[in-house]
């Protein structure tokens, strides 16, 4: 069985525990944007401990993504997969071993777990996204993009679950007190998913079997929970409460699939 909890989703930091369960359990802990000290404890809060994580991926260099990630590889000895690009982009420090580069496409084995990493376009040095699964699940995520191309998508069909990028309201933002260079970036090709994007990717993923959809990384200020669950369940024909937000301090509960 796959199941899977985000531990805080959003600008404050991103954090995804994905677990193949089993005798032996594989776990990949997808992101640290967070500091030591509060994902020690979010861990414990799911019942984890740091030393119950085999692997750390790093979807790319942002703060709110990359975190503590080389305290708590150096620290645990924690094998830590990251793009070149990633690497590069924070100064190609020493991870003593533990550091793999992750290449577009090409699937991690971890246990029970396969991970496979595709590219996307934001605004970062070599960023990826990431499709889980344990042979019989998928789970996709996709969250700092700034749109959906066909490469995108294609590694995306089948999922069984997705936990989905849902940033801001097109209006909230043009409306917000962001200065014109930011809205511009966030709004951009290469900056984060509208609701109406994300409505359009939901809308073309979403099949009979699919069990779980998650808005990631919403906008505390330009954008709402309420909102995003009303335009999907509208859209996927399901109830509000069907939609689960990943919260900033909150993450989600344990998703099963």
């Amino acid at each position: 069985m796959l199941r899977f909890k985000s531990l805080g989703s959003g600008s404050s930091g991103n954090a995804t525990v994905v677990e193949a369960t089993g005798i032996a359990p594989s776990r990949v802990l997808v992101d640290c944007g967070l500091g030591l000290k509060h994902l020690l404890y979010r861990l414990g809060e799911a019942g984890l401990q740091p030393e119950d994580i085999h692997a750390v991926f790093i979807t790319h260099e942002h703060g709110d993504h990359i975190g503590c990630a080389r305290s708590l590889a150096l620290r645990y000895r924690i094998p830590v997969w990251m793009s070149h690009g990633t690497h590069a982009a924070i100064g190609a420090p020493d991870f003593d071993g533990l550091l793999h580069i992750a290449r577009d496409s090409k699937a991690i084995e971890l246990g029970g777990l396969q991970l496979t990493p595709f590219t996307v376009p934001h605004d970062a040095r070599e960023p990826l996204q990431l499709s889980c699964s344990d042979g019989s699940a998928k789970l996709g995520i996709l969250t700092d993009l700034g749109h959906a191309t066909t490469h995108v998508m294609s590694h995306l069909m089948a999922c069984d679950a997705l936990m989905l990028e849902c940033n801001h309201d097109t209006d909230m933002l043009a409306r917000s007190s962001y200065p014109p260079f930011l809205k511009r970036r966030v709004g951009g090709q290469y900056g984060h998913l509208s609701n109406a994007a994300a409505v359009e990717i939901a809308r073309t993923l979403v099949h009979g079997r699919f069990r779980h959809l998650v808005a990631a990384h919403l906008s505390a200020q330009n954008n709402r929970p309420a909102l995003v669950q009303a335009l999907m369940a509208e859209t996927l024909g399901c109830g509000a409460d069907d939609i689960v937000v990943a919260g900033p301090d909150t993450g989600t509960p344990w998703l099963s699939l």
